[in-house]
Parts: structure tokens; sequence; C-alpha cells
């Protein structure tokens, strides 16, 4: 009988839990939550569990009381730490977080070292660098979660302008995920027809200028929290497309070693994903606009890693 994988997610909170039933409903592989709220996380796998009886699929779901119980998992999606709060500046947060990620990090690497990690903790890029120094695991088993979501913002807006190809638009993003991403309109495709041929400039400006304030949109409509349903949905595809071997090429947060002219830098591009994580790294043939573009999201994100090093490592 062929063993049931299993997906080990940490933070019972909006985008873990909502992860959580998203892949419950939708797939056959074992489930197991971990919260600092014990309670909470098994509140949460009680009401799934439950659900899953409205019809004829059960799904195999469990609460992580310890970290020995990440053992087995072939998949860790870590979910966990602070948002920022009022008062709390940039570094505030990526040291109040490197922390949170430290300690998990040491848990999988004594209990499932063979895993792969899908990050979602912001500063995400910082954070898969925190990841990977803290583990010492090879570069392939972690990745950040930031350029599906990113790409699906941007697929939405340019749905919004064209009304049509539902499922049939590709708009790929590429750097740190922040202020400074890089969407990329010149790669961007609705069923084959490059983008630059259905809308004009000045539509295609809007569109890239909505990406990049994405998530600062949803938060001041929400007034309180932020997004979790887009975000959870994104880590479900990279977790599926992993399990699954598919070898789907999707854009996602990795340590580059030389791809694109960086080494020692987290930033999001173009991979291949499959069983053993990054099965390869994607480059574009990127124009000068766009190496431009992406150098400075690259900066921005190794003045976050610069502080790690000087301050917390």
């Amino acid at each position: 009988m062929e063993r049931v994988k299993k997906v080990g997610i940490i933070g019972a909170g909006n985008v873990g839990s909502t992860l959580a039933y998203i892949l419950s409903a939708t797939t056959p592989y074992e489930i197991v939550l971990q919260d600092k709220d014990k309670d909470r996380a098994r509140g949460m796998l009680l009401d799934m569990f439950q659900a899953s009886c409205v019809g004829t699929k059960f799904t195999k779901l469990g609460v992580i009381a310890s970290p020995k119980d990440l053992k087995g998992c072939d998949v860790i999606v870590i979910a966990a730490g602070s948002p920022r709060l009022p008062g709390m500046s940039r570094n505030d947060l990526l040291f109040a977080n490197a922390k949170v990620i430290s300690e998990i990090s040491q848990n999988i690497k004594e209990n499932s070292p063979e895993a792969i990690v899908v990050l979602i903790t912001n500063p995400l890029d910082a954070m898969v660098y925190t990841a990977l120094k803290e583990t010492g695991f090879n570069p392939k088993q972690i990745m950040g979660m930031a350029g599906v979501l990113d790409s699906a913002r941007m697929v939405s807006f340019i749905y919004e302008k064209l009304q049509c190809a539902p499922g049939q638009i590709m708009a790929p993003v590429m750097g740190g995920h922040g202020d400074e991403m890089v969407p990329l309109p010149r790669f961007s495709m609705v069923n084959g027809v490059p983008l630059t041929e259905l809308l004009s400039q000045n539509e295609i400006e809007e569109i890239v200028r909505r990406t990049r304030n994405a998530g600062a949109e949803i938060v001041n409509c929400l007034k309180k929290g932020s997004a979790y349903f887009a975000p959870a949905r994104a880590a479900a595809e990279m977790v599926r497309a992993i399990m699954s071997d598919s070898h789907k090429i999707l854009p996602c947060s990795v340590l580059l070693q030389g791809e694109y002219g960086y080494n020692d830098v987290v930033g999001g591009v173009p991979v291949e994903l499959g069983i053993h994580g990054i099965e390869r790294i994607v480059e574009l043939q990127l124009n000068t606009e766009e190496k431009t573009q992406f150098e400075r999201s690259i900066n921005s994100v190794k003045s976050l890693i610069e502080a790690l090093k000087n301050e917390y490592f």
C-alpha cells in the first residue's frame, strides 16, 4: 500500500488554516497543523474534518503537539510569525520574525531534515535566507511563496481590463516580495497573445502599479488584517506542484547562486518545482529596464540580509 504523503503547516492563523482547508478539500495528503495556541489548531482541524464529512471524502488531519510530530512530512509550510504592528519598524519585524523562523527551522532540521520547506512569513525573502542559514539545508529544499501570489494579482487586474480569457492569462512577477517587485508585462500573455497587443501602455502601467500595491489595497479595505485567501491558494499551488512532481514552472523566492548575476541573496524568479523542491531555476532574458528594476529589488532584499548578518546571525 502506497504511503500517504504528509504536509505540515506551522501557523494556524488565517493563511495557515485556510491553506490546511484547501489541501484537505482538494488533495489526498495527510495534513498536520501546528500553532502556539494548541486549542486553536485543534479547533480548526476538528472543523475541517467535520467539513470533509459532508461528502464522501475523509481527510486525515492531526495537530502537531511537539516538534517530533514533524517526522515524515514531505513538505512543511511555515505561515507563523508576527504581522507588522503600529509603531514597528521594518527591522523590528525583521528581527522578531527571524527569531520565530530560527526556532522553527531548528525543529525541522532535527525532526524532518528531508522535507521541502515553503515559507510565507514576511519579510519573505529575508525569512527564506534565515531558514537556509539556520538549517544548512540544500538550497533546493527551501523556497518562499510570493511570486505565485503576486502573479495571480497581476492576472486578476489584467482580467478586469479585458473581461475575457479566464484561465488563459500568464503574468510573471520577479524580484523581492515588496514595493520593489518586478511585474513583467513583456512576458505577459493571454492565450499566447502578448499583453502589449491587447492593452495600451497606460493600461499596462496602471496594472503594474496596482500589482505592486495589491496587498496594501486589501489591507486598506479590511481595516484590520490582511489578505489570506489568495496567499493560501498560492501556497497550495506550490505544494501540489512539489508533491505531484509536476515540474511546473512557478515564480518563487529562492537563493540565487550566480543566476541573473547574483550570489548569496534571495529573490523571486521562475523555478521548476518537483519532488526534490527546486529542480532548476529558469533564467529569463531581461532587457535593460527589467534588469535595472530587478537590481533595485534585489538590493532592497540585500539590505535586510545585511541587517541580519550584522545584528542577528
